[in-house]
């Protein structure tokens, strides 16, 4: 029995010595695990930061207005009994263009004339017996009245009449022609459209943050299709507000000089030059690594990938600006940067532009970056 219980003890403590020795070695610290399951380096391509000429210049649309434009409509209905314009043809204000019919309005006009005459007629009868005292002097200002009355009535259909005269707004060309003769038209009805096309207006729109540079009386440059010519505008003004779905400002310039070729309508190519930055930091685009806030990327320093922030600025089709976070000479990882962690060790590849990695560089490159939107 003393045997017995002794083998049981053996046993039991040899079943705790190796649950014990188990349990220790599931109980590593992330450090230990972490060095146990190290990875290898990480190969990458580098970029040395430069500074480069930056030419602060941007292109962007446009649209070519007329000075004045608007549709042309009756102010009252009727049927259209003459049209005297040719499309395309050039009006001066206050042409007539289009008569609708006005045989009921006249009608009414020549009976008030008649009126007019009798109750004239009467006010002077009534001036001369008010002299001996045949009438009182409340019946004269009866006559007086009378007369007032008409001359109003014959004003109201006199300015109907005329509402039937639809003319020029302003001088300008006019555009295509929307109605027929003997057509019955409404002041919903669009007879034609004009233009004034002696000064011509370009609109366009920047981006937020260039508007601090655009000023009143500032000049752009400005091509068109089928046009190599260069043209000249000069800013006159800017919307009151951002848009807040584009967040771009839209401005309006006057185009200066001779405008031959120029249609409004026309789609425009405006360039905008600001002062360029002489060292500005440019570095290839899949360099950035985009957060939920703002944009980060990976350093190399000394055998391993550093974070580091960064704020951009404009980009073009390959390379994005550094505004801070880095500066010249520092090396900067190119590829695989979706397989790094901070602090990763990293085996470099090659140099794309051509330095030693870790090589400052002090001098200004003289290459030149063009701004796009």
């Amino acid at each position: 029995m003393i045997l017995k219980a002794i083998s049981g003890s053996i046993i039991s403590f040899s079943l705790l010595l190796f649950v014990t020795s188990c349990s220790s070695e599931t109980k590593k610290t992330p450090q230990e695990l972490q060095k146990a399951a190290a990875r290898p380096p990480v190969k990458a391509d580098a970029y040395i930061v430069k500074t480069k000429v930056l030419l602060d210049n941007i292109e962007i649309p446009g649209t070519l207005v007329a000075n004045e434009t608007t549709e042309i409509h009756p102010e009252v209905a009727g049927l259209i009994t003459g049209i005297y314009f040719k499309e395309g043809a050039y009006v001066n204000k206050g042409a007539l263009l289009v008569k609708l019919n006005d045989a009921d309005l006249q009608a009414q006009k020549r009976k008030l004339i008649v009126q007019m005459e009798v109750a004239k007629q009467n006010e002077k009868r009534s001036a001369e017996l008010l002299k001996i005292q045949g009438i009182s002097k409340q019946d004269y200002d009866a006559m007086v009245l009378q007369v007032s009355n008409v001359n109003a009535d014959l004003s109201v259909i006199q300015t109907q009449i005329e509402k039937t005269n639809i003319r020029a707004p302003f001088s300008g060309k006019i555009g295509l022609r929307m109605v027929s003769l003997g057509a019955y038209i409404n002041p919903a009805t669009t007879i034609s459209t004009i233009s004034q096309m002696n000064q011509l207006k370009i609109d366009f729109t920047v981006p937020e943050r260039y508007i601090p540079q655009v000023k009143i009386g500032d000049y752009v440059n400005f091509k068109v299709d089928g046009n190599d010519r260069t043209y000249a505008a000069r800013v006159v003004a800017t919307q009151s507000d951002i848009a807040q779905d584009t967040r771009t400002l839209q401005v309006r310039a006057t185009v200066q000089g001779n405008q031959q070729g120029l249609v409004p309508g026309n789609f425009a190519k405006v360039t905008l030059d600001f002062k360029p930055e002489p060292n500005a930091i440019m570095v290839p685009s899949q360099a950035i690594v985009p957060q939920e806030r703002g944009k980060k990327v990976y350093l190399y320093d000394n055998g391993k990938a550093k974070f580091v922030d960064v704020t951009t600025g404009i980009r073009d089709s390959a390379n994005v600006q550094i505004t801070s976070g880095l500066k010249a000479g520092d090396t900067i990882l190119i590829s695989g940067v979706l397989s790094l962690k901070p602090d990763a060790k990293v085996m470099l590849g090659k140099v794309v532009n051509g330095d030693k990695p870790g090589a400052a560089t002090n001098s200004n490159s003289k290459d030149s970056t063009r701004k796009t939107k």
